[in-house]
């Protein structure tokens, strides 16, 4: 036990080195196999099938959002990764999941497409209806016992058979604004309706790439239930008048930040883990989640056709509490890491949308159930809309 316990503190030394620059992943490569460390840490990090990988060297494709995402996941989780099993992570961004399912669908396969920062229960059972989804081994993601059961259950009563993904990260899809020229009051006082607000026209943003996320908003301001929309023509036409006062429909988290941060909008909605970014950069941009507003988990999604083995073991290293709460911190949206079982570091607490509970009761998820079944028709609405129907 006491070696174990030596060898694992050595292999988190060695590492945090490398995090710091003070070496290179050849050197911490070298370090590694001259400790023998490769076969006495334990949590899965250096298995025997790592080991089998790294003499193959095998690719694994990743597909993300792009920006401080990236940033954090490519820093913290894949770099290290690689020079820790000697495997390859490509990543890519996308600027949604339906481009990546268009390309698969058109293709016939996934080739080159392994695993995706995958948008949560809806979009989890659309790639399960497509046939695109894998059954995980999870007793090769031993990690996963830390991660919320509130986040894992949506995804099992989809599959019960056997998960695709892991949950790795939520937040929530809210409104950001300039406090130079929109108040706390003012945005308090309008909530959802602070997006239609007639004095910041051509001042105002909005995401272009989700149907679901334009009509979320046109129900809170026809106060209807997100989940439970009755008058959807009521729903669109709101999502006119706000077309109508957009300068911009953003297409990426990158983009989001990018119109904020040079002044070019001044509210929008947003995703919280983005604005917290800014935030952080010394951007004046405040925050809210209106009543009912968005929450979402995201799941690294395997797709059919990948590299179980390595995919297995790369979602086990994410889920390292040390490499989740770094990931966490840099991306700037809680871990699905469980806090009360993984104490969670104040950085972490102080993200938007952070539950220090673990039950995420306090939050509103879409009802897959409701929202996929009209999927068909009212993404066609939207994308008349969007043209100015």
């Amino acid at each position: 036990m006491t070696k174990k316990v030596d060898d694992t503190k050595r292999y988190e030394q060695l590492r945090e080195r490398m995090g710091n620059g003070d070496m290179d992943r050849r050197s911490f490569f070298g370090l590694l196999g001259a400790a023998g460390l490769y076969t006495g840490l334990s949590g899965g990090i250096m298995t025997a099938m790592a080991k089998q990988a790294r003499a193959a060297g095998t690719e694994l494709n990743f597909e993300g959002w792009g920006g401080v995402v990236s940033e954090a996941l490519r820093k913290n989780a894949f770099d290290p990764y690689e020079a820790a099993t000697g495997n390859k992570v490509i990543d890519a961004t996308f600027g949604g999941e339906n481009e990546v399912l268009t390309k698969v669908k058109a293709a016939g396969n996934t080739n080159g497409h392994n695993i995706l920062h995958n948008s949560g229960v809806t979009w989890y059972k659309r790639w399960v209806d497509n046939g695109f989804h894998t059954v995980l081994n999870e007793a090769n993601i031993p990690n996963m016992a830390n991660v919320m059961t509130a986040m894992i259950e949506p995804f099992r009563k989809i599959t019960p058979d056997g998960l695709s993904a892991v949950p790795y990260d939520y937040g929530t899809t809210g409104i950001a604004y300039n406090t130079k020229y929109v108040s706390k009051e003012k945005a308090e006082e309008l909530g959802a309706a602070l997006l239609l607000d007639k004095e910041l026209k051509g001042k105002i943003g909005g995401w272009g790439g989700d149907w679901a996320n334009r009509a979320w908003y046109g129900a809170l301001q026809t106060n209807q239930d997100p989940n439970d929309i009755q008058d959807w023509d009521a729903v669109w036409e709101k999502a006119r008048e706000h077309r109508d006062l957009v300068l911009k429909y953003w297409g990426s988290g990158a983009e989001l930040m990018d119109l904020l941060a040079k002044e070019e909008i001044y509210v929008t909605e947003a995703w919280s883990g983005r604005v917290a970014a800014l935030q952080a950069q010394g951007h004046p941009i405040a925050y809210m989640d209106p009543p009912n507003g968005l929450a979402w988990m995201e799941t690294m999604f395997v797709l059919k056709g990948s590299p179980m083995a390595e995919a297995e073991e790369l979602l086990n290293f994410m889920l390292d509490p040390e490499t989740a709460i770094a990931v966490a911190a840099g991306q700037k949206y809680p871990s699905s890491l469980d806090p009360t079982k993984v104490p969670m570091p104040e950085e972490v607490q102080a993200l938007p949308a952070f539950d220090p509970t673990g039950k995420l009761d306090s939050l509103v998820f879409r009802d897959p159930a409701k929202w996929n079944t009209v999927e068909k028709e009212q993404s066609k609405m939207w994308n008349r809309v969007q043209k100015g129907g």
